[in-house]
C-alpha cells in the first residue's frame, strides 16, 4: 500500500487467473459484512496492463462504506471479491496509433490516466501527450513524484494548476480550469487531439464544455465522472 496523501492510497492487488484489462477501465469492489449486508464501489484501475500487480488508488471518504475499509482496515494477505475489468468507452490503447492524447484530472480522476500513461510507456507509443491536473494543493496532488518524472519524458508534457494552496514560488498554474487554461495547455483543434476527462462531475462538464467551446469534435472527447471514489 502506497500513501498518496493523508486521505489517498494506492493499494496493489495480486490477483487469482488475473484477466486482463485495458487502460481506463475499472473494476467493482464487494465488501460482505458478518450480517451478510453487501456493498459495492467501483474504482478505475491505476495500474498498466504491464503491470505486476492491479492497483486501485482509494480516496477515504468520512461516510463511506468502503473507502474506509480499504484505506484503513486492509492489510497484507487480505482477500477482497472483485468483478471486472469493466468498461470499453473510457479506455486508450497502442491501438489508436499516434493521436496526440490530452488527458484532463480534476483530484483523484488521475487514476485512470496513471494505467494510461504507465501502458503509453511500456508500449513504446509514439503518440504525444499533455497531461493537465487540477489539485488543491501540490501536498494532495496524487502520484506527484510519478507525474515529475513522466514530465522528463519528451512526448508526455505535464500541466499542473493549483485552486487553493499555492506555494510562494510555484511556477505552476493557479486556480480552476477554464477555457484560457485549456487552450493554453491542449492541443490545437486542428491536431484532432483524443480528449479523456475525469473527475467531479461538475469539474467534467466545466472542461467538456469548454473543449467543445474551442472547437474539439464531441466525437473525440472521453468523459468519466465520479461523486467520491468511485467511478
Amino acid at each position: 500500500m502506497t500513501v498518496e496523501t493523508p486521505r489517498v492510497t494506492t493499494i496493489a492487488l495480486a490477483m487469482q487467473d488475473r484477466p486482463g484489462h485495458r487502460a481506463g477501465q475499472h473494476v467493482d469492489v464487494r465488501l460482505t459484512a458478518p450480517d451478510g449486508y453487501q456493498t459495492e464501489r467501483s474504482y478505475s484501475i491505476a495500474s498498466a496492463p504491464e503491470d505486476a500487480y492491479v492497483s486501485l488508488t482509494v480516496e477515504r471518504l468520512d461516510d463511506g462504506e468502503v473507502s474506509p475499509y480499504l484505506v484503513d482496515e486492509l492489510r497484507p494477505g487480505d482477500e477482497l471479491e472483485l468483478r471486472g475489468p469493466v468498461g470499453g468507452y473510457f479506455v486508450w490503447d497502442n491501438e489508436f496509433g499516434g493521436d496526440p492524447l490530452f488527458l484532463v484530472a480534476g483530484g483523484s480522476g488521475l487514476a485512470p490516466f496513471r494505467s494510461m500513461l504507465r501502458h503509453h510507456r511500456a508500449s513504446g507509443s509514439g503518440a504525444p501527450v499533455r497531461v493537465l491536473c487540477s489539485a488543491r494543493s501540490l501536498e494532495l496532488l496524487i502520484y506527484r513524484e510519478e507525474l515529475f518524472k513522466l514530465a522528463a519524458d519528451d512526448l508526455v508534457d505535464v500541466s499542473v494548476t493549483l485552486t487553493r494552496e499555492v506555494p510562494d514560488d510555484w511556477r505552476g498554474y493557479r486556480g480552476r480550469i477554464d477555457l484560457a487554461l485549456l487552450a493554453t495547455t491542449g492541443w490545437s483543434r486542428k491536431e484532432e487531439p483524443r480528449t479523456y476527462i475525469c473527475g467531479p462531475t461538475a469539474f467534467v462538464e466545466t472542461a467538456a464544455a469548454g473543449m467543445v467551446a474551442l472547437g474539439h469534435d464531441p466525437g473525440r472527447i472521453r468523459t468519466e465522472r465520479f461523486g467520491g471514489t468511485g467511478v
